[in-house]
């Protein structure tokens, strides 16, 4: 053979291995991108997030290795490959996943996130149309419960606000309450708390429930709590709250020097996410207003995850802790609800994709994926998960009051366990408010009714002339007014035409991400 030709068959064989080989390097390359999970993870790159990146990016890894580790977790050869993007709580998550798919010419497999509700809602719309999986933490917002359509493929891992709101559902029918006001901080970006008290709407609409709204802006430099709390005196006595936890004590101060830690007001105040960013029960803060806040701590008990422990938890935590911390984090809570629950989501993916692959599909079937992770039970990095029917975690909480008020000790009380839908109350309860003036329902309407009495009730002669006139005067001016509106109504009914459209669309590209069933509270 020519040299020349033997140079030119080396040269093919050289390309075409490098090619693949042919259909059987095809095949061998087809096989293992079925084996690669690519999962797009959607989470805030800022720290001042409970969800950043920082905080949960290590959770996820650690879950992923221990998969790896056991060898049981994943069918042979399957292997996960994460991609990180910048979710900045807002549009850029759905602009990531765009990319990914338009530019790179790469759809996930799986998506972790995003948490926020603006977020999130748009992409699990586009997961629905590409049938991928979308696992999260977040969106916990009431909007997110309704599977059946644009949110079809979402499966929330963590218990949403409707979860919670049944929980406190189960404690009022404990006390035989129906009536509460609801007092909440609106004033993060996120909305924390604003959906987390639509949740407890929503439920409680369901009971017809009575209930006052109240919300304010912590952030606020002209907040005055004193007033807050003077209107809560004009509302029900079962007082649920939620904001950050210098505000809860300052709330609780301001009610106690108001006389409104006797007994006659119960107290409850949600602890978010497991974390003390949000008021978790404590008083203590070594400054002057420590004695006063434990008093007034007295009266009030808190909402919160029920804690479980176990070794393996233990262990999750250190490694958690260690690899925030070297990226220059210190903080109080390293191990937080979206910690846990994005962990546990990289499990529940791998349990449903092992099911899906049973039964003879791909990684591409994604709805059959979603229809593995509900109704499904198994063991989380913190204890049991059950995800119901609906794709919606159940929520397992507990109830912490001051157990000892000359000491101050705060312990749990009560205990709901959402899958059962059971409120336990523990033996160390001793209830600080008057347990059977709180049952009476309508003791805020006689109060509200039943006034001083006075000495002469009627109305005097003189009174009755003076209403007469001045009925006549009012008469007179509404005549002369309604033909002065007249004349400019045609302009004013068009002008407030076009900023009401004007308002609309502006309002509709903030809202239109959440049907939000508290907004007209």
């Amino acid at each position: 053979m020519p040299p020349w030709l033997l140079g030119s068959l080396c040269c093919v064989l050289a390309a075409r291995a490098a090619l693949g080989g042919g259909p059987a390097g095809a095949e061998a390359a087809a096989a293992e991108e079925e084996k690669l999970i690519r999962v797009l993870v959607l989470l805030p790159q800022d720290d001042a997030y409970l969800f950043s990146l920082g905080r949960v990016r290590p959770a996820i890894e650690y879950a992923v290795r221990s998969l790896r580790e056991s060898g049981a977790g994943l069918p042979p050869g399957y292997a996960f490959q994460l991609t990180y993007e910048d979710s900045a709580c807002g549009n850029r998550a759905l602009f990531s996943l765009v990319d990914m798919v338009a530019l790179h010419r790469r759809r996930p497999d799986l998506l972790l996130g995003p948490v926020c509700e603006y977020a999130a809602a748009p992409v699990a719309r586009l997961a629905a149309h590409w049938d991928v999986p979308m696992l999260s933490a977040g969106a916990l917002a009431a909007g997110f419960g309704a599977k059946g359509g644009e949110y079809s493929h979402l499966t929330r891992v963590a218990p949403a606000y409707a979860k919670m709101g049944e929980m406190l559902l189960a404690l009022f029918r404990h006390h035989q309450w129906s009536r509460a006001t609801l007092l909440y901080s609106d004033s993060n970006p996120e909305r924390s708390c604003y959906f987390a008290m639509e949740g407890v709407h929503v439920v409680f609409q369901e009971e017809a429930f009575h209930m006052a709204v109240h919300s304010f802006d912590e952030s606020s430099r002209h907040l005055d709590l004193d007033d807050v709390v003077r209107a809560l005196q004009t509302g029900e006595r079962v007082v649920i709250m939620c904001a950050s936890g210098d505000t809860i004590r300052n709330i609780m101060l301001a009610a106690h020097r108001q006389g409104m830690t006797n007994g006659d007001y119960a107290f409850f105040n949600i602890e978010l996410f497991n974390s003390s960013s949000y008021g978790n029960g404590s008083w203590r803060r070594g400054d002057k207003h420590d004695l006063e806040a434990k008093k007034a701590y007295s009266y009030l008990q808190t909402v919160t995850l029920l804690r479980t422990v176990k070794p393996e938890f233990e262990k999750f935590s250190l490694e958690v802790k260690s690899s925030v911390q070297k990226q220059g984090l210190h903080e109080d809570d390293y191990v937080n609800m979206f910690v846990e629950g994005f962990h546990d989501a990289i499990l529940l993916y791998a349990l449903a994709l092992q099911e899906v692959l049973k039964f003879g599909f791909s990684k591409k079937d994604g709805e059959k994926i979603v229809q593995q992770t509900r109704n499904r039970t198994y063991e989380g990095i913190a204890g049991q998960v059950s995800i119901d029917a609906n794709g919606d975690r159940y929520g397992d909480f507990s109830v912490i009051g001051m157990t000892d008020p000359e000491a101050g000790t705060q312990e749990v009380i009560g205990d709901y366990y959402g899958k059962q839908g059971r409120f336990e109350i523990r033996s160390n309860v001793k209830y600080p408010w008057n347990h059977g003036r709180l049952r009476l329902d309508e003791s805020r309407v006689s109060e509200h009714t039943n006034n001083t009495p006075c000495k002469s009730c009627g109305l005097g002669e003189s009174a009755v002339t003076g209403i007469v006139v001045g009925a006549l005067l009012g008469a007179g001016l509404l005549m002369a007014f309604y033909f002065f509106r007249k004349k400019y109504r045609i302009t004013i009914e068009r002008r407030t035409q076009q900023e009401d459209c004007n308002m609309g669309k502006h309002r509709q590209l903030r809202e239109d991400s959440i049907r939000s069933h508290f907004s007209a509270a």
